[in-house]
């Protein structure tokens, strides 16, 4: 009981997800570059929803604070891909990505520096892809 209150706490304050720091998630927050903080932006509009705020996942997508998604694993350009194509569930049970064709290039580009920042951050570094 002691556990559900305390989850169900943020919301009977008033404070909605949106509004916790980054610190709330156990994550650490960089100093973003120009573009990494637009691609906050344009992750928090486009792909916060299912992939969860800074990126910590939701019941709708993984996590990209996960060392499966490091550099050497999955390049930048499999991001591109997934967000241009879809991509078909394979390491998780989310279902199958569709493509985002809403998210310009430079938002994509933007997006992706947001998500490797962050990664760095929080020690998820390139590691080579090894099956």
């Amino acid at each position: 009981m002691i556990f559900l209150t305390a989850l169900s706490a943020p919301a009977s304050w008033g404070q909605r997800i949106s509004d916790l720091p980054p610190s709330s998630f156990g994550i650490t927050m960089p100093t973003l570059s120009a573009q990494a903080a637009a691609g906050q932006k344009a992750f928090d509009a486009t792909c916060a929803s299912c992939h969860g705020r800074f990126a910590t996942g939701t019941d709708k997508g993984p996590p990209f604070l996960h060392d499966i998604y490091n550099p050497g694993h999955h390049a930048d350009e499999a991001f591109l891909r997934a967000v241009r194509q879809g991509v078909r569930q394979h390491h998780w049970r989310f279902g199958d990505m569709p493509a985002q064709p809403q998210v310009s290039d430079a938002q994509l580009t933007q997006i992706v520096r947001y998500v490797r920042e962050l990664q760095q951050a929080n020690g998820i570094r390139f590691k080579p892809h090894q099956m």
